[in-house]
């Protein structure tokens, strides 16, 4: 399971509001963050985010594929190998909107690169959290943390990111499932739990 979604959308709010609310029906699940969730993967993590640094579009995209190679290797494979669920806070559909969209590099190529780098692993299920660009940008201010690097790209390119995602929403609808990020966190859990409701036993 997945959570996606522009910045500022409230993904890890309500990945750790239903990771909570799983661990507490009694499911084996993780949860882990993209980039990182593994050592070599936070390193990659702040190389990506760090706004003193120029990092182009095509090594963007190639770190945040290394990065989730390695995750995929030490840690997701071995926990859905062993039966366990995983919660994440960003996956591949991230590096689709992100680099492949928004930074014009191509869905395609950026899938591919992706496809090689976890494997061929994709989720189950995907939550998009689907909010205004200009709501994004001000719960972040409301952070009180300065802006990483892709933070710092400015609405038009969240915006872009946005309508990256409104798209492969729409290519696979069986996967994805769009929720209404502009409520209040207990409303977004609730319509989250709901658009889980089929995959979670009885």
């Amino acid at each position: 399971m997945t959570v996606e979604g522009i910045d500022g959308a409230g993904k890890t709010t309500l990945a750790r509001a239903l990771h909570a609310e799983l661990v507490a029906r009694g499911l084996p699940v993780e949860l882990l963050r993209e980039p990182g969730g593994v050592a070599t993967s936070e390193r990659i993590r702040e190389l990506v985010k760090d706004p003193g640094l120029v990092v182009g579009g095509r090594a963007e995209a190639l770190l945040f594929a290394a990065a989730r190679a390695q995750l995929v290797e030490e840690r997701l494979r071995p926990v859905l190998d062993a039966g366990g669920w995983i919660l994440l806070d960003r996956f591949v559909d991230s590096s689709l909107a992100y680099q492949g969209a928004a930074r014009g590099l191509g869905v395609e190529a950026v899938a591919a690169v992706n496809a090689f780098a976890t494997g061929g692993l994709v989720p189950d299920r995907t939550l998009l959290l689907r909010v205004d660009a200009a709501t994004g940008r001000a719960r972040q201010d409301g952070r009180g943390s300065g802006a990483d690097r892709l933070e710092q790209a400015g609405d038009a390119f969240q915006a872009a990111v946005a309508g990256a995602y409104d798209e492969l929403a729409a290519a696979e609808p069986a996967r994805f499932r769009v929720l209404d990020a502009a409520q209040p966190p207990e409303a977004v859990l609730a319509a989250a739990l709901g658009a889980l409701a089929d995959l979670l036993p009885v």
